[in-house]
């Protein structure tokens, strides 16, 4: 049995989104304020922990995740005073806090980035960053044919010549993880925030810092962000998953086991097969990494078996949880992609002239969906408003959209806005209760009234109170750090024993049979009347 001590094996992590989350003062952004104020419905909501997107000094061309000052807050979201506040908040309520770090590039308003544009190329400045000559007689050639995950190329020429590197947006320039100094900064940031007390990181882009030295020419798309799923016949990505991540996450583990209360490190890292995923949570390396695979596999019995198992199976030849997630910031929600029966990917959002999800089917397979989730052994992830139900903004006019994959890609990729959108508290307030006043910086849908907070609460049946079952249930049976067992059931059904509860899922138009003698304890929609579980349709008993 782990330690006691390690909560995160168990634990269930809620994100925080903070533009959206909670405005305290009416401008239409969600701040610190705004969170601190709110962290008392996570407690009753019973999670463990939250963890929030960035808010540290951002020009905010894609959305905080351009850092210009990793040790200041930016004044949209209120000030380090507040970020105090907020950990004390939560700490007083028995909630941890991990926060956010981004360390692949930083924004072109950096003060690193402004020093290497002033200096000139082969300067110490510059080799902070990934600079290099152009190709061609005249260097007008980008130094490799690389694209950006947002769209376009990812290379970017200065007026003296030389071109930097940006796997994201041209406002994201590449750090040189080949540089010491870049080394340094990063672990002094670290220390910066776990001295102001947060119990963790997550490492966005946590694939990608290292590159390979040879900067090789990759041929096929930038958003081939997945690590192990490029297209068939295609060598491994140059600038993803590179053996030298590794040691970074070694130094990076050594600094946090210097300070008490289990502090963690979570990697946002899409890599394929689960066996490397698996590599960065080694013991002495990070303690989580998102289970990405599970996130995408397609609603059906065996493909959900064979992701539980081979993942599972990976992380425990190196001990470590398997950390569950349905939807976050950069996928379209759950409640919504499971509303398509199209077979086709639709985790990069729907605009409104797209075929649109079957909004009462997704949400019933969101419910079940997640019910099967948080019966699994290991830690798991919500996003925020998943709790409610909340299907994604698919019909949101695109003169709103903020994204800049929208922008890059000639707006053929609608992008992440509509998972983004503020979320409601109180259906008959402004902005459905996110601020005092209508101010919203996306648009909210009228219809998300029905999904607000206080028509949930205390409501049996409803998502909310669904959620909150299932994480007291989960707690008290100690599921998080349970054992799984699959039972012999048609084709059509999952199930499965995690120490004495059966969790059963039906994906089949035939009612399924529960086994004789087994009480429920929650099920994620009314059985029928003989007690049989109808399609889509998750079942806890014991």
């Amino acid at each position: 049995m782990p330690s006691p001590s390690e909560w995160w094996r168990s634990a269930v992590i809620y994100q925080i989104y903070p533009r959206s989350f909670a405005d305290s003062d009416g401008d239409g952004m969600g701040d610190l304020p705004g969170i601190t104020s709110r962290l008392s419905d996570l407690r009753d909501l019973g999670v463990d922990a939250v963890w929030l997107s960035p808010f540290y000094l951002s020009p905010q061309h894609d959305a905080g995740y351009d850092v210009a000052d990793y040790r200041t807050v930016d004044p949209r979201f209120g000030d380090l005073g507040d970020a105090d506040k907020m950990i004390a908040e939560a700490r007083s309520l028995g909630l941890r806090v991990i926060v956010d770090l981004v360390p692949n590039h930083t924004s072109n308003e950096h003060e690193w980035f402004r020093a290497a544009l002033a200096a000139a190329p082969g300067s110490p400045e510059r080799e902070r960053y990934v600079f290099r000559d152009g190709r061609g007689e005249d260097g007008s050639e980008p130094p490799n044919t690389w694209l950006s995950v947002f769209g376009g190329p990812a290379w970017e020429r200065l007026p003296d010549g030389q071109w930097y590197l940006h796997l994201f947006d041209v406002s994201q320039p590449d750090l040189n993880w080949g540089n010491p100094e870049v080394r340094d900064e990063f672990v002094a940031i670290l220390r910066f925030w776990l001295d102001r007390g947060v119990d963790g990181f997550r490492v966005d882009v946590a694939h990608g810092l290292i590159k390979d030295a040879e900067l090789a020419d990759w041929e096929w798309g930038g958003d081939v962000i997945l690590g192990g799923l490029t297209p068939e016949g295609a060598p491994p990505p140059p600038m993803w998953d590179q053996e030298g991540v590794h040691e970074i996450y070694q130094q990076w583990r050594e600094v946090l086991n210097a300070y008490e209360g289990d502090r963690i490190l979570v990697a946002e890292a899409w890599v394929q097969p689960a066996e490397r995923l698996a590599r960065y949570v080694r013991p002495d390396e990070m303690h989580q990494a998102f289970n990405f695979e599970y996130l995408v596999t397609p609603w059906g019995a065996d493909p959900l078996r064979q992701v539980i198992d081979r993942t599972s199976g990976a992380n425990a030849t190196v001990g470590a949880p398997t950390t569950w997630v349905l939807s976050n910031h950069d996928v379209m929600r759950h409640a919504s992609r499971l509303g398509f029966s199209d077979g086709k990917d639709h985790r990069n959002g729907i605009g409104v002239d797209d075929p649109q999800p079957d909004a009462p089917l997704g949400l019933r397979r969101a419910r079940a969906a997640s019910l099967q989730m948080l019966g699994l052994p290991g830690s798991a992830y919500l996003y925020q408003g998943e709790e409610l139900g909340l299907p994604e903004h698919t019909t949101m006019p695109d003169d709103f959209r903020e994204d800049p994959t929208f922008e890059r890609s000639g707006h053929t990729e609608v992008g992440r806005d509509g998972c983004r959108v503020p979320i409601p508290w109180e259906a008959d307030s402004p902005s459905f209760g996110f601020g005092p006043a209508d101010a919203s910086w996306l648009p909210q849908p009228a219809a998300w009234a029905e999904y607000a907070l206080d028509r949930q609460r205390g409501i049996p049946g409803s998502t909310y109170e669904l959620y909150r079952s299932a994480l007291r249930l989960r707690r008290e049976r100690s599921l998080g750090h349970g054992t799984l067992s699959w039972l012999d059931t048609p084709a059509e059904v999952l199930a499965f024993r995690n120490g004495d509860l059966l969790v059963l899922t039906n994906f089949g138009d035939a009612p399924a049979e529960l086994p004789l003698g087994v009480r429920v304890l929650l099920s994620s929609e009314p059985l029928t009347e003989d007690g049989r579980v109808p399609r889509d349709v998750t079942v806890w008993a014991a």
